[in-house]
Order: C-alpha cells, then structure tokens, then sequence
C-alpha cells in the first residue's frame, strides 16, 4: 500500500509524511488483520486510512501517535465493512468479544505496541503461493507498491498484476492460515521463503529479466528497505544480515554498471571511483560481523564475494583465489546451477580459461539452464580468454538471442562486432601478398 499521491484536487504531502506512511503501511495492515481476519479486507480499509492521512495530515498537521491513528481509522472501515454486509452481522458480533478483538482482553499488547510485520512477511510468503505470487504480494502489502507499480516494474498489464494478487489474497483465505508467527519448525522453512522472495526482488531490480533498461532502481532500493526491515526486526539472524550485506555491497556498484546511453558495462570496465564506498563501508561492516556468529549460509557466502570485488581497488588487484574459494564452499550447500556457473568463471580467473570451459560441461545437461543466454555468454568469454574467437562469437550471437534485455543484447552484439573486427584485421594481416 502506497500513500497515493495523484488524488485530484489532493494536497501533496511531505517527503517525511510521505516515508512515514509507507513504514507504518505494513504495520497497520498487520494489526487489523490480525484482529478481523480478513486480509483482503483489510488491505482495502488500511489504503483508505492511509488515504485520509493523505489528504487531512498537510492540513491538519500528523497525529502525535500517526499509528494509532491510522489503526482507528481503518477499523472504522472495517466496521462500516461488516456492517454493510448481513453475512459479516455474526462475525462483528465474534470480533467484539474474542481476545485480541474490540475488547482488550488481559494480557493482550495493545496494537500500538505490537508490529506484525514480521507475521505479515510470512503470511505474503506462505508455501501454498507461487514464487510470482508471493514477490507481487510481498511488494503490495510490505513494501507499499501500488498495483501499478508492481505491474509497471514486471512489465505487464495492471489488470493482470492486480488479478495475480487478487489470487494471491484467495490463496491465503482458502488456506485458511492464522494471522500468527507459524511454529518453529515452520518458520525455518518460510522464512527462506521470505529470504528468497527478497533477493530475487533486489536480482530483478539489479538486473531487469526483460525490457529497455538494464535496471530497475525503484525495486532493488525497495529489496534494500524491506531487508533492512527485517535485520531491525532480527538483528542477531546472520542469514539477514548476509542479505541486506549482499544486497548493499551489489548496489553499491550500480552508478557504474552502466554509461550516459544506457549501456552495460562489464565488472572489469567500470570506473570504481563512482562505487558507493558508505554502502560497501556498510557491506563489509555487516558481513564481518555475521561471520562469526555461528553456521554460515549462502547469503552470507554471496556477501562474502561481493565484499572481495568490492574491496579491490581496480580489477587487477581482485582476490580471485579467495573468491574461487568462496564459491567452492557456496556450491557445497547449494545446487544453484548459477553459482556453478559463476564458480567456472572464477576457476577460470586461477587456472586458467580451459579449466572454466571444462566446468562448463557439466552445466552443458542442467536442465535448469537448457537455452539460458549466461551459460552462453560465460562461455563465449571464456573462449575470447582462450583466444577462439570464432567460438566465442558464435555464443555471443546464440546469447543475445537468448536474452530478453535490450541492454545485454546490445552489449553482447557488441563484442560480436568487436571480435569480428579483430578477426578481420588478423586475418587481413596474415594473407601474404603474390609476388
């Protein structure tokens, strides 16, 4: 839910007024659901709370309590709700005297002091949704996306975000899930739900699946504040703290990733002294300090390599044993067929081209990445590093049919023009003239 701020005749709020909303959204959400039991209903009572905040708070100034004052709000709403429906009569009449209801009951936290937006992750990521479902829930109810921006960031139509999230809603209602943190044992497996979920938030705005931009800046920064949300809410969780290092040691670089036109630049090319050193200052300093605290996770591995890119002052200084290092311990817990793929690239960067086209082999069956252009593209480079252009312009070609973004296409039909240049001139100058 976002605080809407194309409301005709509206007063515009300020910036503040305007980040406040989108941090209490999930909060209220949460605490109405959790007292109606209605998730849909609830979303749509809290976007017209957060909706009067927007049109009374320029004029009136903001509550001293701002979430209690939303939370009043949108539980009129939801009583107007009930009310209107005469199937909802012996529902309000259950909501009125059941704890955690109308009445507080003893030993109930009052709603101002509870934030169920750690509960409200896992229900957005419960296992009974799709992968797909769950982002564009999670982006909708956490993070204060609007349908259309969701729909606007996934390229597609707002009717088909807004009927993918309206499943979403139908999903969890017929699962019938309490609004509650799930059991220990079921929290472990959702909450690498939730952890997934948010990295491949941050993956796509990084690096846009499809479409004219390389990246999506509005979905990896909200990848970024929602993990942030998280690491607030369990700072001792070491996973967390590897994700949002990850994710803020990768950002980091994005000014340089590409040019004034738009175009990707590669790793090796960019100019380090446009990466954001408080973001990897932040990076390393989360990443340090989660390594020691126990079992190490992939994320944190992840982290771990960013950290090593990132501290190297210019592509020759990076520490590509350490890293080959990294991603030997990263494949051991993970059947990622990415991480394989990246591990030949840095085994290649230590032994040598032929050793990552060797690695590459056994990628060659992987099902996973039967027609994905990386496996191409990786070993398009790595036979430039051998020096079989030929080859390696043969899979560039073949990647950049694979791909569906318009910037790695070009960059990929780059390096064929490139390498069709050097050929041309090698060859050239290799004919001997006839006497």
């Amino acid at each position: 839910m976002n605080p809407p701020s194309d409301v005709a005749g509206g007063p515009n709020l300020d910036a503040r007024s305007a980040d406040l909303l989108r941090e209490l959204a999930p909060q209220i959400l949460g605490a109405v659901v959790r007292r109606f039991h209605d998730f849909a209903a609830a979303e749509d009572a809290v976007q017209e709370a957060l909706l009067a905040a927007t049109m009374q708070w320029p004029s009136e100034g903001v509550p001293d309590n701002p979430r209690g004052w939303l939370i009043q709000v949108a539980t009129r709403r939801m009583m107007d709700y009930f009310r209107s429906e005469e199937a909802r009569r012996r529902r309000e009449a259950e909501i009125a005297i059941e704890p955690g209801g109308m009445v507080a009951a003893a030993g109930v936290v009052p709603e101002s002091e509870q934030d169920d937006t750690l509960t409200l992750f896992f229900m957005c990521c419960h296992p009974s949704l799709t992968v797909s479902s769950a982002i564009a829930l999670t982006l909708r109810a956490v993070g204060g996306l609007t349908t259309a921006e969701i729909a606007r960031a996934f390229l597609v139509p707002d009717v088909t975000m807004a009927q993918r999230i309206s499943r979403a809603k139908q999903t969890i209602k017929a699962s019938g899930v309490p609004f509650e943190l799930p059991s220990s044992r079921d929290q472990a497996q959702r909450f690498r739900t939730v952890l997934h979920v948010l990295y491949l938030i941050f993956n796509e705005g990084y690096t846009s699946s499809s479409g004219p931009q390389l990246q999506r800046i509005e979905l990896s920064r909200e990848a970024i504040r929602l993990a942030r949300s998280v690491h607030t809410l369990l700072p001792d969780d070491a996973e967390v703290a590897g994700l949002l290092a990850l994710m803020v040691l990768t950002d980091a670089r994005r000014a340089a990733r590409t040019n004034a036109q738009g175009e990707l630049i590669p790793l090796a090319q960019q100019d380090r002294t446009l990466w954001d050193r408080e973001e990897i200052a932040e990076g390393v300093a989360l990443i340090s300090a989660a390594l020691p605290k126990g079992a190490v996770g992939p994320y944190q591995l992840q982290a771990a390599i960013a950290a090593v890119h990132d501290e190297a002052t210019k592509a020759d200084d990076t520490d590509w044993p350490q890293i080959l290092a990294l991603y030997e311990l990263l494949k051991r817990m993970s059947e990622n067929p990415m991480v394989a793929l990246n591990h030949a690239v840095a085994a290649a960067m230590v032994h040598g081209p032929c050793k990552g086209l060797e690695l590459l082999k056994a990628l060659d069956s992987d099902a996973r990445l039967a027609g994905h252009h990386r496996l191409d593209a990786v070993r398009a480079h790595l036979l430039e590093m051998a020096g079989d252009l030929q080859s390696a312009i043969a899979h560039y070609r073949i990647a950049a049919t694979r791909t569906t973004s318009i910037p790695e296409q070009n960059y990929l039909m780059a390096k064929v023009a490139r390498l069709n240049e050097i050929t041309a001139t090698r060859d050239k100058g290799a004919i001997t003239p006839v006497p």
